[in-house]
């Protein structure tokens, strides 16, 4: 199967990600980028953190997620680490910056 343009910057390939929106030429997903902006970091920090990106990638990842949120939030839920299995130095790490 080959990959599926959803817009101008995000994918679906079935052999990445098991099909799941990715940035085009990357294996950096949507729900990455949502991710860090979730977090509170700005579009244009996301790209100090995901440097080989654009600013106009990261924006039409956001961009699509607003327009996708259901789906991606799925994907964020079904990635989500047990609270059991995260380190108590991330969790302290965490709790620091609420």
């Amino acid at each position: 199967m080959s990959a599926t343009a959803l817009s101008r910057y995000v994918t679906e390939n079935p052999e990445i990600l098991n099909g799941e929106p990715i940035i085009i030429d990357t294996r950096t997903s949507v729900r990455a980028i949502v991710g860090l902006w979730q977090m509170g970091i700005m579009p244009e920090e996301i790209l100090n953190h995901l440097p080989h990106l654009t600013l106009a990638q990261v924006f039409d990842a956001l961009s699509f997620y607003l327009d996708n949120q259901i789906k991606i939030d799925n994907y964020i839920e079904s990635n989500q680490v047990p609270n059991e299995l995260v380190h108590p130095v991330v969790k302290a790490a965490l709790n620091e910056s609420s």
